[in-house]
């Protein structure tokens, strides 16, 4: 080694002071970290349930199954064994410097053997081809035992995914060539950052590991993300009405209602000015108005469905007016705000209400016999247990929901912000994304309770009158306006064969458009990124497989296919209305103080 070598190596180590005195503070924060964990334990009635995810009962009954045929079981064991010898050959092979191909492979798309030593070195291949057979044998093993029902399987199917995901040879230090590599060369200093950013996640969920996806503070809502200009024109205990700035001279006659989720904010539509639909849509020469749902308290609890209908939809069309002097508008439902939209406009047909007089749904689910592996969390159990918790603070936290969500994508989500964050001791990257996807929003209990109950756990929606909404049993049939379907191909959260379902549902002409990508890629893509594509197809068979038979596929973003399709229903042009130019005069800049209220 030379004298250089060895000054360097020397330096990767660190500091014995600075390490001690860190080391300190973490005792001491971890110290302080149980103490509060072991009070909360005491107090919380919750804890009593070991099993509140209602697991234990599907793996046992997969047992059951499983015992009653037991040559498949020795089958498969034998199948597995023989595949392990193989490998072992095959590395043997490799040791004495023959080429052997690979037994198996990462699927597509799997970021976490992009490491070199994956490949290239031979015992790392051997842990990851051993890894990959196993996971592909306990899987397979769970799908293929015969007599479950559906959901039970799919339950069963889920969880074995996240403790295979779980196992994953790079979520361990021995056994991730990066991680080992990192810690050589940094004298196992990220081992201690690592500590420290898992004792910061701790301490900022109160006990309850929040991972941080992303940095924090490089985000200020209105100043780097929602920065499109205007203005908030109306408000109620439930959401403030945002009207944007134009920028044409000419505007749209029929303004432009967008109803977003209220599980996430609003800006998903509004990151950055380049990737903003809302922005675009302003460019394109609509009025757009955008509602932002307030983040709710306990005070609070008792809002329902009906009042996001009433307090929401129905009192920004009266805003609408008093601002544009116009009672007729095109609406945009995003997700549960397309449910919310689709439920509003049966309630209003019912009431002879017209003032919308087109419809566009991205990724809605209107019909939930097939709603996705969201699915696994809705069962008696479950909702039962979630309506305890949120009976104690009147709303279901917003980091509940969000977890729920991750888990559904647990490898990028989950594992990959461990690896990097608590075993490379590293800190997470600036993303806009990642930065609006921590800033959930909590569920009211009424509102939240029904939502499970009637939509996702009955299914009563696509019923004609299963649900009622201010007082009146609804029908989705009754709804005869035009209708835009907008979903995404790879959506893990309202499948596109589920949202295809409403094409069935609605009386009126309807329009379904299929984007690639997923949930949230799929929908903001705008069309200078020339990304993706999109496929469309002017009628809409009775199942979604004969649909994307006939159609058409279209390079780059939806959003133009869609414009073409409002513009044939905006009515006209007028001169551009400003926010304060109405009746309706301005509370203050967008994006107004709700979507400032972090969890």
């Amino acid at each position: 080694m030379t004298d250089q070598q060895a000054s360097e190596t020397e330096n990767s180590h660190p500091d014995p002071e600075e390490l001690s005195a860190t080391m300190a503070e973490i005792a001491e924060r971890s110290q302080r970290l149980v103490a509060d964990f072991l009070a909360r334990q005491a107090d919380d009635p919750e804890i009593a349930n070991l099993d509140p995810l209602n697991i234990g009962s599907a793996f046992m009954e997969l047992c059951t199954h499983m015992m009653q045929n037991p040559t498949k079981l020795a089958e498969a064991q034998m199948q597995l064994w023989q595949n392990y010898m193989q490998l072992w050959q095959n590395t043997t092979l490799r040791m004495l410097g023959h080429n052997a191909e690979p037994l198996v492979t990462p699927q597509k798309g799997d970021r976490r053997f992009r490491d070199d030593a994956w490949q290239e070195n031979e015992v790392f291949d051997y842990i990851k081809q051993s890894y990959l057979l196993s996971s592909q044998w306990i899987q397979g093993l769970v799908q293929d035992v015969d007599g479950l029902d559906d959901k039970t399987a799919q339950k069963l199917d889920f969880y074995t995914r996240q403790f295979v995901d779980a196992i994953s040879p790079t979520n361990f230090l021995m056994t991730n060539p990066e991680v080992l590599r990192a810690t050589l060369e940094s004298g196992g200093e990220n081992l201690v950052k690592g500590l420290q950013n898992l004792l910061d996640d701790l301490e900022r969920g109160k006990g309850k590991l929040q991972i941080k996806m992303t940095d924090l503070d490089a985000f200020k809502v209105g100043e780097n993300v929602a920065t499109t200009p205007g203005a908030v024109i109306g408000k109620t205990d439930l959401m403030e009405l945002l009207q944007y700035t134009p920028s044409t001279d000419k505007v749209a006659k029929r303004p432009l209602m967008i109803i977003p989720p209220w599980i996430n904010k609003y800006y998903i539509l509004d990151l950055r000015p380049a990737n903003s639909f809302i922005k675009w849509a302003v460019d394109q020469g609509h009025t757009v108005f955008v509602l932002s749902w307030v983040n709710p308290d306990g005070e609070l609890a008792e809002k329902s469905f009906s009042d996001y209908a009433n307090e929401g939809i129905l009192a920004a069309l009266d805003m609408i007016y008093e601002a544009t002097g116009e009672r007729d508008i095109n609406a945009i439902g995003y997700c549960l705000g397309g449910t919310l939209l689709t439920s509003t406009l049966a309630y209003m047909a019912k009431k002879n209400d017209d003032r919308i007089k087109s419809a566009t749904f991205f990724t809605t689910l209107t019909d939930f016999e097939h709603p996705g592996e969201l699915s696994v969390f809705i069962d008696e159990e479950q909702i039962g247990s979630l309506e305890h918790k949120m009976e104690k603070e009147g709303f279901l936290e917003g980091s509940d929901m969000a977890t729920s969500f991750n888990m559904l994508r647990a490898n990028d989500l989950i594992w990959s912000f461990v690896v990097n964050n608590y075993m490379l001791g590293k800190d997470p990257f600036p993303f806009d994304l990642l930065y609006w996807n921590s800033d959930s929003t909590r569920m009211p209990k009424a509102m939240h309770s029904f939502y499970l109950r009637n939509m996702y756990q009955k299914n009563l929606l696509r019923e004609p009158g299963g649900i009622s909404i201010l007082g009146e049993r609804i029908d989705l049939r009754d709804i005869k306006i035009p209708a835009y379907f907008l979903s995404t191909r790879e959506d893990h959260i309202a499948p596109w064969k589920a949202t295809y379902a409403g094409t069935q549902l609605l009386s009126g002409q309807v329009k379904f458009v299929l984007s690639a990508s997923g949930h949230i890629a799929g929908v903001v893509n705008p069309p200078a990124a020339k990304k993706y594509c999109y496929w469309t197809y002017n009628r809409n068979p009775a199942e979604p497989e004969q649909w994307l038979e006939k159609a058409t596929q279209h390079e780059g973003s939806w959003w133009t296919d869609w414009q073409n399709w409002i513009s044939r229903r905006s009515g006209g042009e007028v001169d551009a209305r400003k926010p304060g130019d109405g009746d309706r005069k301005v509370i203050g800049p967008a994006p107004g103080e709700y979507v400032k209220v972090r969890p």
